[in-house]
């Protein structure tokens, strides 16, 4: 397992993540977009081995899923951080752009293409989702991130 640094872009918000992404992904939702402005790249760790140092101010709104989203930012610099959602109670996402080194993690899916723009640019070789996917499964039937 490594661990992985990242700040706003300020500096005002350091976190520490203390275990390997569950999933990377590309979401295009429309969220997303009005975020980023783009798709985001986003990381999905459990909540108990991220660090936060220093004060994040929240969003809460409803998610075309269906599920609650909290979103936690800098109150600073407004950089965009953190996502936790109703339906996902014990993982949080984390935006990898604040990553210090963001080429530790390669994404694996681009989601909700169907919300994407026209000019979108999406790696042909990376599994394309029109919505939220299902949350795979592991060979005991639990719930994996």
């Amino acid at each position: 397992m490594s661990e992985r640094t990242g700040r706003c872009l300020c500096g005002a918000v350091r976190y520490r993540i203390a275990a390997e992404p569950g999933f990377t992904r590309i979401c295009w939702c429309r969220d997303c977009q009005h975020i980023a402005g783009n798709g985001t790249v986003n990381m999905l760790v459990p909540a108990a081995a991220l660090d936060v140092s220093g004060a994040t101010s929240a969003y809460t709104s409803m998610a075309d899923s269906g599920n609650q989203i909290t979103r936690r930012f800098c109150p600073n610099c407004g950089c965009h951080l953190f996502a936790d959602s109703s339906g996902r109670p014990h993982y949080t996402v984390v935006r990898a752009g604040t990553l210090d080194d963001p080429s530790s993690v390669t994404p694996s899916t681009n989601i909700w293409t169907s919300s994407a723009p026209g000019w979108a640019c999406m790696d042909t070789n990376l599994e394309r989702v029109e919505r939220q996917p299902a949350p795979p499964q592991n060979p005991s039937g639990a719930v994996r991130p």
